[in-house]
């Protein structure tokens, strides 16, 4: 999955009618609601503030709304391309300040789905990398052995005592692997522990 770093503003006219669109990176629901409210306020004489929101790592929190536009040709389809990027965290209002000209069902759709094409072109897109940071304790005689091992990756912290301990940073999917290397190397004679994972763009 991909987020993106910053928030991004375009817009264009399309038959007089002006798209403005927002794009803000999102951790939770509760921030994706709260900006929504910031540009609904911003722009209350707007005649539509459609939107999407997708949040979480597997991007299983989703809304998004029309906002009185004909059903289906605003917020799915706003949704569609957020989701056509593989985008998550992530929040999407298309402010719609009407021209005059009726654009009719397919002309409102072209116009939602470029204007969000549009503002998704222009943000920094980054994948979203999930890591776990590992403690490792070993004897002294192993020290060699596991700093090998871990030469590639980000050490945060080393304690020197009865035995070593070394705090690391490690992408997630490669977490298993190592661990079984280290332990089959060292004979099942250090303690692998998991203190926490989190993301990282």
């Amino acid at each position: 999955m991909y987020t993106i770093k910053n928030a991004v503003v375009t817009e264009q006219i399309i038959n007089k009618s002006r798209f403005i669109t927002y794009l803000f990176p999102v951790a939770t629901e509760d921030e994706a609601k709260a900006k929504l409210e910031e540009i609904r306020i911003k722009h209350a004489d707007a005649t539509h503030n459609c939107y999407c929101y997708i949040v979480g790592d597997t991007a299983n929190i989703m809304k998004f709304s029309d906002d009185g536009e004909p059903s289906g040709t605003a917020g799915v389809v706003i949704y569609n391309c957020l989701e056509k990027n593989n985008l998550t965290n992530v929040l999407a209002i298309v402010t719609r300040y009407f021209g005059g000209i009726k654009l009719g069902a397919g002309g409102l759709v072209r116009a939602y789905s470029s204007s969000t094409a549009m503002a998704v072109e222009a943000a920094e897109i980054s994948e979203i990398i999930h890591y776990a940071k590992v403690k490792i304790t070993c004897d002294y005689s192993n020290l060699g052995l596991v700093e090998k091992h871990l030469s590639e990756y980000e050490i945060v912290n080393k304690t020197f005592s009865q035995k070593v301990e070394i705090e690391f940073i490690i992408p997630e999917p490669l977490v298993e692997d190592l661990k079984a290397k280290l332990i089959d190397y060292t004979k099942d004679s250090i303690l692998f522990e998991i203190l926490e994972n989190f993301n990282s763009i």
